[in-house]
């Protein structure tokens, strides 16, 4: 296993479920209509560190020189290049 699903509830703090497999997520989701965001995030490494290594950023080299340096900025990275997924009581959208 490379990556892991990750639901979010909309204006949540904590994440609501991990799974293995979309299929798994998404039978969970409709199950109980929620409403946020379903995102694969990589095993064994950090958003940020996967998606400077896959290019999956546009920050400038100067300002990803700055950034990976701060706890905040690097603990709480995502990309809109990860895949990821809208459902609104259920029903991706």
């Amino acid at each position: 296993m490379e990556s892991v699903w990750v639901f979010n509830r909309n204006n949540a703090n904590f994440s609501g479920g991990i799974f293995s497999q979309l299929n798994l997520a998404e039978a969970w989701i409709i199950q109980n209509e929620l409403t946020g965001i379903l995102t694969k995030y990589p095993l064994d490494q950090g958003v940020l560190d996967w998606a400077v290594a896959n290019d999956m950023h546009s920050i400038k080299p100067e300002k990803l020189a700055e950034k990976s340096k701060q706890p905040n900025f690097v603990g709480g990275f995502t990309t809109a290049r990860q895949e990821h997924y809208h459902y609104e009581n259920g029903q991706k959208v």
